[in-house]
């Protein structure tokens, strides 16, 4: 009986540690903005080596969230007839959010 104690209590504990781990956020940061003209703007594309992170632009302003820590290289897609934006050497931190600003497309 004593043995099949433990073990309930064995069994709870590690529950209880994997419930708060879940909710950890274990590191990495991410980069925001705006993007004008918005309605020519369709997503944001962040490169790092072999990471990707993509996100679309709503309403002219995009969050380009769980990035890992690294440099990138971040390329705003634009519809025609304006370019692409590209904007390189961004540097993200664990648990920081780079603020790009605004970028502004051009035709």
């Amino acid at each position: 009986m004593k043995i099949a104690n433990k073990s309930v209590k064995m069994a709870a504990l590690v529950l209880a540690s994997a419930g708060i781990f879940a909710f950890t956020n274990f590191g990495g940061g991410g980069i925001k903005g705006t993007v004008t003209p918005a309605e020519n703007a369709s997503s944001v594309t962040a490169i790092s080596g072999t990471d990707t992170v993509k996100a679309a632009v709503v309403s002219g302003s995009f969050d380009l969230a769980h990035a890992k820590a690294g440099t990138y290289i971040v390329v705003v897609e634009a519809v025609a007839p304006y370019k692409s934006a590209v904007r390189e050497g961004i540097v993200v931190s664990d648990d920081q959010v780079v603020d790009l600003g605004t970028i502004v497309l051009e035709k």
